[in-house]
């Protein structure tokens, strides 16, 4: 019996770690080695976020609209939890930031650089986490694993490299990556900045031909023509140069609008004018701003360009704005911290968060109510349930409120002249209260 003991684990299949087939595909020629970005991050937050009015807007609406959300924390049970450590951490996530501030940062870094990095600080592993932070996207390196998943991070500041290692099977890790979807990359995601950002530089551009047309006095550009009655038929060099240096120094500028021009004999001003089509720039600028916003999954009318109406009133827009992307964004995001965070806690919580705190679909959650509550084939529990509340005591019971619209069908017989043959309270049928009524006996004169 010893003998087969000692063969039984050689003889018995050994059960084998599960992992996806293409995974060694997509890494077998950078295992070990950090995916550098792509493309160059600080671009985006340069153009975009600090010089793009429009995308900065966009931006900042998103990922306000999306902290201010409150969570909600159920247990194994569906039961909510009105206090828990988890809870504790989301509101106050480390010394330098309250929890909606923590999230503005996260779902920002995802609409500009299209991906979100989170650091849980952690005593040991058994432990629950005490600390989060949101690290820049622009100094994290995803470092391949042999298996097409993570197997570390690198974050380097100014030189100094941290690495936070990974489960090249699972993914856990201390460090969370969340991402948008990108076609053509593995390891990062396609940010929505990234993907307006031609439409930022035409609307980058259109405002920097406007503030050079409001450095020339707001007049269009013209030429000096030499043309001399007698001698040399071109200026000389130090002629040329001090002409340029004059014209710089005395007649461009806001200062210098509308300076008389002096010239000397042979100098000849002409103007050039714009075409229509030059001066048609608004156009191309607002049609490049909608293009930003509509990247970003924001109304243009929720950013105030001119003559953007989509929507019948504003209230729609937020409506709009909230259902086909706000909503959108805080489910993915959450659904993210909810399978990374929750397990590190013993009894492994669910993570959700609360719609109904949510002002603007206020008008639709009443008529939704009011569906239900007009809903009379529904017990209380069932309605509640529809509502998202749980059950209570004697719900599964009918309200007892009676159904207008439905009316009850009564067959009454008829006798052999297909006359009615109803009794009334007298005894007599229909048709010996029609004789009577001739006569005058029918106690049901009318």
């Amino acid at each position: 019996m010893r003998f087969l003991n000692l063969l039984t684990p050689f003889l018995r299949p050994q059960q084998q770690a599960k992992s996806s087939a293409a995974g060694p595909m997509i890494a077998w020629s950078h295992v070990g080695q950090p995916q550098w970005t792509p493309r160059r991050m600080a671009n985006l937050a340069e153009e975009g976020f600090r010089k793009n009015v429009i995308a900065y807007r966009c931006v900042m609406q998103i990922a306000t609209a999306a902290a201010s959300v409150p969570w909600v924390l159920y247990d194994d049970q569906g039961t909510e939890l009105d206090t828990h450590p988890l809870l504790d951490l989301l509101a106050h996530p480390n010394p330098m930031q309250d929890g909606v501030t923590f999230m503005e940062s996260v779902y920002a870094n995802l609409q500009i650089f299209g991906n979100a990095y989170i650091e849980a600080i952690r005593p040991n592993e058994a432990a629950a986490p005490i600390e989060l932070y949101a690290l820049r996207p622009d100094r994290m390196k995803v470092v391949p694993g042999p298996a097409g998943l993570p197997q570390g991070y690198q974050y380097n500041v100014n030189g100094q490299v941290t690495n936070w290692p990974a489960d090249p099977l699972t993914g856990a890790s201390s460090i969370l990556h969340l991402k948008e979807f990108h076609p053509l990359d593995d390891w990062y995601g396609l940010a929505p900045m990234e993907a307006a950002l031609q439409s930022i530089d035409q609307h980058n551009a259109s405002g920097a031909w406007n503030q050079a047309l409001l450095n020339q006095g707001a007049r269009p550009s013209g030429a000096l023509v030499y043309n001399p009655k007698d001698g040399p038929a071109s200026l000389s060099d130090d002629q040329l140069q001090r002409l340029r240096e004059e014209m710089g120094q005395l007649y461009q500028g806001d200062r210098n609008a509308g300076r008389p021009l002096i010239l000397e004999g042979g100098l000849d001003w002409r103007e050039m004018s714009l075409s229509p089509k030059d001066m048609d720039w608004l156009s191309g600028r607002n049609n490049a701003a909608r293009d930003i916003a509509l990247a970003f999954g924001v109304p243009a009318q929720l950013i105030g360009l001119p003559e953007a109406q989509t929507y019948a009133n504003m209230e729609q827009a937020r409506l709009a704005f909230y259902e086909e992307t706000v909503l959108p964004q805080i489910t993915r995001v959450i659904a993210g911290i909810d399978h990374w965070l929750c397990p590190m806690y013993r009894d492994k919580p669910e993570l959700d968060f609360d719609p109904d705190s949510i002002s603007a679909l206020t008008e639709k959650r009443q008529a939704q109510w009011s569906k239900i509550q007009n809903a009379q084939f529904l017990t209380r529990n069932e309605k509640r349930q529809a509502s998202g509340y749980g059950p209570v005591p004697g719900g599964d019971e009918s309200d007892g409120i009676a159904d207008t619209n439905e009316q009850e069908t009564v067959t009454v017989p008829r006798d052999e002249r297909g006359r009615f043959t109803r009794r009334f309270d007298n005894g007599e049928t229909d048709a010996e209260n029609e004789t009577n009524l001739h006569t005058g006996a029918s106690q049901y004169p009318d």
